[in-house]
């Protein structure tokens, strides 16, 4: 308790006990006590006023000298008005700093409320985006900006994910957009402009298809000179060895030329709208009669745990099922096991394939997508694929609105799960567990 505090405490006690031993002396020890109590109320009071309107007029002569309890009232509010005004004016000039530096960057910067309305934007974002900062502050986003992406991003609160659009200021111009956390219940759109990285991407696809269809018609010459000359019975047997490792390489150049070409249309095509559904299990069967029928081949499991239906191109998602059960016969020796999965639930389908082979580095998997790219570097090129079946198979479940995730350990074998939303499953009465199909063969 601060000496002032004390000094006041004693003071009432002091006037009370006054004005009870008045009372005392006349008779009426409480009334005397009352009356003291009353004047000590009446004063306080005055004081209040008195503080109340200095507080509005800024005239605070009558409490600037004393020690009284109202003094020290004064001298800590002095203080802390005082501190007030130092952060206040610190504050805004920390924002003046803030504001500058943040116009000075390359990239637009959007701060945004719990329901994606802007709060406020730099410079960058006007010119990037055609966002005001003035007129626009409260407008959602996304009214804006529309885009159905980035509406998809703000909803998922996906942090780690970007996405290209179209400028809305400009013609031919893309932006990508990025949502970081920033500060509570507020988040931030970053906006980029990757126009040239765009343009660079569809020179190299655009060189990549035509460089493709171009090599299409010489090798197919090529090929057929080669099987023409293998079939003659006047070749030098010394011709034989080569020849048969040309027709090798020329049917593998001619299926690095088909999956370029492949993956070059899965780049440039949209997003699969509407389709018939079709049978799931079916294109299992038939891929696995394809594919399972070597001898050295591992056991291939086909275990369907629903009868849903999928609504896509039907073809585009046998792609993918060739490609992930021939990447996982490759890498599962012929004692292991291969496991096909078809199964639904509330929030879609996944598909499944899980091996028993010699697994991944957790290092390699977020490559794992990329064009070419191979985990064993050691092994040959005949042993393996050539790098293109997991780019085209991302490809092909993106435009069927699914995702490829990928679980595995080095020596544990694998697992790659596409995911299909609930949009593209076609739900049809449940089975019983009794009518699930486990399908094996040896």
């Amino acid at each position: 308790m601060s000496i002032a505090a004390r000094k006041f405490l004693i003071g009432l006690i002091l006037l009370l006990g006054a004005g009870a031993g008045i009372g005392w002396l006349y008779g009426h020890a409480d009334w005397g006590l009352l009356a003291a109590a009353l004047l000590a109320l009446i004063w306080q009071a005055r004081q209040l006023l008195s503080f109340e309107r200095a507080l509005r007029t800024g005239n605070f002569d009558d409490f600037r000298q004393g020690e009284g309890i109202w003094q020290q009232i004064f001298s800590r509010f002095r203080f802390e008005h005082e501190r007030a005004v130092r952060r206040k004016k610190s504050y805004r000039t920390l924002l003046r700093e803030i504001r500058k530096s943040t116009n000075a960057m390359p990239d637009g910067a959007v701060i945004l409320d719990a329901g994606n309305q802007i709060i406020v934007c730099n410079r960058a974002a006007k010119e990037l985006a055609g966002i005001k900062r003035k007129k626009d502050r409260g407008q959602r986003i996304d009214n804006i900006l529309r885009d159905p992406g980035l509406g998809k991003l703000l909803r998922s609160g996906d942090y780690k994910s970007t996405i290209e659009i179209m400028s809305p200021v400009k013609d031919g111009d893309w932006l990508n957009c990025r949502i970081v956390p920033y500060g509570a219940d507020q988040k931030l759109l970053l906006l980029r402009d990757v126009t040239e990285r765009m343009r660079l991407a569809k020179m190299r696809r655009d060189f990549v298809a035509n460089a493709s269809h171009e090599l299409r018609s010489p090798l197919t010459v090529i090929s057929g000179y080669l099987e023409a000359i293998a079939d003659d019975d006047n070749v030098p047997e010394t011709w034989r060895k080569p020849l048969v490792q040309m027709r090798g390489q020329t049917a593998r150049m001619r299926q690095i030329v088909g999956e370029m070409l492949e993956l070059s249309r899965l780049e440039s095509a949209g997003p699969m709208r509407s389709d018939k559904p079709f049978d799931v299990p079916a294109l299992l069967e038939s891929s696995r009669e394809a594919l399972g029928g070597h001898a050295n081949t591992a056991r291939i499991t086909i275990n369907v745990e629903t009868d849903a239906q999928l609504r896509g191109k039907s073809a585009e998602i046998e792609t993918v099922i060739i490609n992930l059960l021939s990447n996982a016969i490759r890498h599962t020796p012929s004692d292991g096991e291969i496991t096909m999965t078809w199964r639904s639930g509330e929030d879609g389908a996944d598909l499944i394939f899980a091996d028993t082979g010699e697994g991944i580095d957790p290092e390699h998997i977020p490559r794992l997508t990329e064009r070419f790219f191979r985990v064993d570097r050691g092994r040959s090129r005949g042993d393996g694929g050539i790098g293109l079946g997991l780019a085209i198979v991302k490809h092909v479940l993106a435009r069927h609105d699914a995702e490829l995730s990928v679980t595995s350990e080095a020596g544990s074998g694998s697992e790659f799960r596409c995911h299909f939303p609930v949009e593209r499953v076609v739900m049809t009465p449940a089975i019983g567990l009794s009518q699930n199909c486990n399908i094996s063969v040896t």
